[in-house]
């Protein structure tokens, strides 16, 4: 198994960031493309770096087209010797619309459409294909050489999609290297929606788990001592509440008989009661959706629940010592 860590976008720190990750043996370095963007960052850590994976975690698909898109993957996998991965997600239609002024349309059916663009860029770029992708909502016809890169030894940038539901599971495995699982999910679910979704998309273009990377990063509360563990079974409480107010996770908690919790936390988050948001979020809750547990035992939980299930995941060493974190890494590696 695969374990990454967070890294800010802070490009003034990213390269002691990004060294001290490497140092440490993590295998992967990852951005979300929150307030600032991902890939610039990653640029400053490809160059202070020499073997760890680079992974956006993920950046927005649709605030973007795929050829620019393809462009940014490119240079980056290509300056970073094959260590870049393009981890893309959807975003919800409101930040879509109004915050990035892009369309939205159906979207299972529009990522779907993106990724296979992508790839028939890519197709271009890498193995001389004609550049002839005519869907219904990008087309993509035209690349003189003069707009074609060149270094392409690295090969092509692995593509991963974040999903939850279903329908997206499905574009994943049918188009994608790879699946991001988002954090608010369960072991149940992920056994009894997520992988039964993988396997038929798979299915569909003659793949396998095999060639398929299927990432999970739970949410873990641990610390080196009873207030730091007090402290971050706190903040997974509030992570908790904070995606089950979302509408679109709701199908994660009716699995579990808990939907109509998912209502009263959308109302709550509306009123801005997020204390009261939190103290809705009991043990039996809390240690479905998170791992909390000592750092002795953080590494050993994981691979109690997810150990067959995925192939990447992601820790984060806060305030550990380097020694309980090689550790961790180690047992999570080789489990």
């Amino acid at each position: 198994m695969k374990v990454d860590a967070g890294l800010s976008a802070d490009m003034a720190t990213v390269a002691g960031q990004v060294k001290q990750l490497e140092a440490l043996g993590y295998d992967g370095a990852r951005i979300a493309e929150l307030d600032h963007d991902p890939f610039l960052p990653l640029a400053i850590a490809a160059e202070h770096s020499e073997r760890i994976e680079l992974i956006t975690s993920v950046a927005v698909a649709f605030a973007r087209n795929p050829m620019s898109l393809a462009h940014i993957a490119h240079d980056l996998n290509a300056f970073s010797q094959g260590r870049f991965v393009l981890g893309l997600g959807t975003q919800v239609q409101p930040h879509i619309v109004r915050r990035f002024s892009m369309p939205w349309y159906k979207a299972p059916r529009q990522m779907r459409e993106f990724i296979n663009a992508l790839q028939a860029i890519f197709d271009c770029w890498y193995d001389g294909e004609p550049l002839a992708f005519e869907g219904e909502y990008y087309q993509h016809t035209l690349m003189p050489k003069t707009f074609s890169p060149t270094n392409v030894s690295s090969g092509r940038p692995r593509i991963v999609l974040s999903a939850t539901g279903p329908l997206m599971t499905k574009v994943a495995a049918e188009t994608a290297d790879g699946l991001i699982m988002h954090p608010f999910s369960t072991e149940r679910y992920i056994r009894e929606v997520n992988l039964p979704a993988i396997i038929e998309g798979l299915t569909r273009v003659d793949e396998t788990l095999e060639n398929f990377e299927i990432d999970f990063a739970p949410m873990i509360a641990t610390g080196a001592n009873q207030e730091a563990m007090d402290r971050a079974i706190a903040q997974v409480r509030d992570r908790i509440a904070f995606y089950g107010s979302t509408p679109g996770y709701r199908a994660v908690l009716e699995l579990h008989g808990w939907g109509e919790l998912q209502t009263e936390l959308n109302f709550l988050m509306k009123q801005h009661r997020t204390e009261e948001m939190s103290a809705l979020i009991d043990d039996d809750i809390l240690h479905t959706f998170a791992v909390v547990a000592e750092p002795e035992s953080v590494a050993g939980q994981v691979l109690q629940r997810y150990g067959d299930l995925i192939d990447r995941t992601a820790f984060n060493a806060g305030s550990l010592p380097e020694a309980q974190v090689h550790r961790i890494l180690s047992e999570l590696r080789n489990g």
